[in-house]
């Protein structure tokens, strides 16, 4: 079937009708899944994320991203943080309108209308926002699509699997890092006691980079919704805090700090705390560093993840060995 035709197959599967489609929008940005803006003839907004084959290269962790990404909308929406709600998904190749999740459209942009003088507040709001998603906990640890296996009781055993399943891929495609696969490897293991003080697992997004933080601007910006919620996993909260500075330290951030506890976020950086945030930060620069391979991305992109990502992965990686 042809692009058009899907886009009306997935609005009659959501209970729309098909007819209503008035236009269809690619929408770039996205790094993984075919991502388009359906427009309708009443003026509604809907996102369609299309996944790539299940035969295109790609990380071991980013098998059945859609079943994670609705997971994700389905906890926000529990607590009342903006992002996407689940317009229509369908998981199963087989059906007639393929993999695919259909999304309601989230207000704002980018930050780069924010003045420096908003942005206090508007960290100091994101800040409860992520409290509040935090506040979400799921049925065991891990990711929902159970590509590491199932759910499991105890954080550690969970982690360790989503670690050793993203060393594995370093190997698979050979990937450069700026230290060989088993240093890192046995660096992450001196952490890993640290996680059994982890006991409930909670909704973490994973991906709240700028990029996936949607701002209103205008006198009083506010954040219009947390979107890509694909990567999610059941975990640690502080596992979040990565992202939310990425390729940077959250500690330094007391505006997200402040808002974060103010709404009931729990945070204290004890040597523990900054043990596992230390690891948390080395798994994901780790992807950043690997996913390079199968992305075949380009050459001035893999340059700037060796001059600006490797280093953090190093740093990262030698405060793990300080600590323990």
């Amino acid at each position: 079937m042809d692009d058009e035709e899907r886009a009306r197959l997935v609005l009659a599967a959501a209970g729309l009708p098909p007819e209503s489609l008035a236009e269809r929008l690619p929408l770039g940005g996205g790094t993984y899944n075919t991502v388009e803006e359906l427009r309708l003839t009443d003026g509604t907004r809907l996102i369609l994320k299309i996944p790539p084959q299940p035969t295109a290269p790609g990380m071991t962790h980013e098998s059945e991203l859609l079943g994670g990404e609705a997971e994700f909308c389905r906890g926000a929406e529990t607590v009342g943080v903006p992002a996407p709600r689940v317009a229509g998904v369908a998981l199963d190749e087989t059906a007639p309108t393929g993999r695919h999740i259909l999304l309601t459209h989230c207000p704002g942009g980018g930050w780069d209308s924010v003045e420096p003088a908003q942005k206090a507040s508007l960290r100091r709001e994101l800040g409860g926002l992520v409290a509040r998603l935090h506040r979400v906990t799921g049925p065991g640890f891990g990711y929902p699509s159970g590509v590491f296996g199932p759910l499991t009781a105890d954080w550690r055993t969970a982690f360790a699997a989503l670690y050793d399943g993203v060393l594995d891929d370093a190997r698979r495609y050979r990937a450069w890092l700026p230290l060989p696969v088993d240093e890192v490897a046995r660096t992450a293991k001196l952490a890993y006691d640290a996680l059994d003080e982890v006991t409930v697992p909670r909704l973490v997004h994973f991906d709240l980079w700028d990029g996936n933080i949607l701002v209103e601007s205008g006198r009083s910006p506010r954040v219009g919704g947390l979107i890509d919620g694909e990567r999610m996993f059941w975990g640690d909260p502080v596992a979040d805090f990565v992202s939310l500075a990425l390729l940077d330290d959250i500690r330094q951030d007391t505006d997200f700090l402040t808002g974060y506890q103010e709404v009931g976020g729990e945070i204290e950086f004890t040597p523990s705390v900054r043990r596992r945030y230390a690891l948390y930060r080395s798994y994901l620069y780790l992807i950043m560093l690997i996913e390079v391979v199968p992305r075949a991305m380009d050459d001035g992109q893999v340059a700037w993840r060796r001059d600006a990502v490797a280093p953090e992965l190093t740093a990262a990686l030698a405060e793990l060995r300080d600590l323990s």
